[in-house]
């Protein structure tokens, strides 16, 4: 027979010491996803019992489905530089103006200011090719003011924020590109030509319609949960958001993690803007005028730390998800805007005062 040690004997006197609220912050800190399941779940079934019965209906599933993929797209992105201790504001105007881009481009062409050059409509793949590169340097232009000039995230991307919702309004002249759009040669013209709203075609469960772009969502999240989970950069982005300091000194380029977040943050964003084409149908201005702070909503409520290195994808897929049904199931039960908006404050509020709750485990 073995006799316990002295540590073993510590051990088990500190875990007799914890209270119940002890261990549930243990448990919260040791798996982050737990909250954001357990709000889901209940917030599902308040909303059932309070609806009239259409919440929990399959039409109304695949349009909150529908619904989520945007959001939960451009999540991705805002949760790759939340996880480096950053945050940014500007990833819905980013959005609406890649959309806007690809869409004009494919649909009228542009011309060229002060040098005169006309440049005829483009194909929609070159559209879309587009869309990514001007992503990846609107990223870059985010990572390079953070990084080379010290610029804190906020600032930043508070900046751009106006920068890109001005870019919009001014290159769509505030005008909405719709799917028969009318070309310079006054004939209509199909801006996707089947290709940029291919994400809003999907296939119907019953009376539940399931997109494309909710698919490409789901499938998103599967490839970057593996990336942070079993790759180096992956880890390197949870070292960078833990300590940066302690990242650099391990021999991490932690300049080089910053920029290639946001640059990837971009891309997604770009990515995003396709999922809204097809699933708006048009490229606006005004389109999902929200999202900024939805999305960092959703990362927060996922469990995603807003001090860096804590956090998983799913919990945000979470978050997201129950930002919609929020949205959905307030609407259904007749509540004003003004109080849906409320609701989503407290649950913002509620999100940041547990995650300060949790990482004070061991402390």
């Amino acid at each position: 027979m073995t006799s316990a040690t002295p540590v073993d004997d510590a051990t088990g006197l500190l875990s007799q010491s914890r209270t119940p609220l002890d261990q549930l912050q243990h448990a919260l800190h040791k798996y982050p996803v737990l909250s954001p399941a357990l709000v889901l779940i209940v917030s599902g079934l308040v909303f059932t019992m309070l609806g009239d019965g259409r919440f929990h209906q399959p039409s109304t599933i695949g349009i909150m489905l529908q619904q989520t993929a945007v959001l939960a797209t451009l999540a991705i992105g805002q949760t790759l530089i939340i996880l480096t201790a950053g945050i940014d504001l500007s990833v819905g105007t980013a959005m609406i103006l890649v959309h806007l881009v690809i869409a004009r481009m494919v649909a009228f062409g542009a011309t060229v200011p002060i040098a005169g050059w006309v440049i005829d409509p483009i194909h929609p793949v070159f559209g879309l090719l587009l869309g990514v590169l001007l992503g990846l340097f609107l990223g870059a232009i985010h990572g390079g003011l953070v990084t080379r000039f010290g610029l804190p995230p906020f600032i930043v991307t508070l900046g751009t924020f106006y920068v890109y919702q001005s870019l919009g309004n001014v290159y769509s002249k505030a005008q909405t590109t719709s799917k028969e759009a009318l070309g310079d040669n006054g004939e209509t013209r199909d801006v996707a030509e089947g290709l940029l709203l291919v994400l809003g075609r999907g296939i119907s469960i019953g009376t539940m319609r399931i997109t494309v772009g909710v698919l490409l969502a789901l499938a998103m999240y599967v490839v970057f949960a593996y990336i942070l989970s079993s790759t180096a950069w992956g880890r390197h982005i949870y070292a960078t958001g833990d300590d940066a300091e302690a990242a650099r000194l391990a021999g991490i380029n932690t300049r080089g993690v910053l920029i290639s977040v946001y640059m990837v943050a971009g891309l997604i964003y770009a990515i995003g803007g396709w999922v809204q084409l097809g699933r708006s149908l048009s490229a606006s201005s005004n389109a999902a005028t929200d999202i900024n702070l939805e999305t960092i909503t959703a990362v927060v409520i996922g469990g995603t730390s807003l001090f860096g290195g804590r956090g998983r994808l799913v919990g945000t897929l979470i978050g997201a998800m129950i930002v919609t049904m929020f949205d959905t199931g307030l609407s259904l039960a007749g509540v004003d805007a003004f109080y849906k908006n409320l609701a989503i404050g407290l649950l913002i509020l509620f999100a940041v005062a547990l995650d300060t709750w949790i990482r004070k485990v061991g402390k």
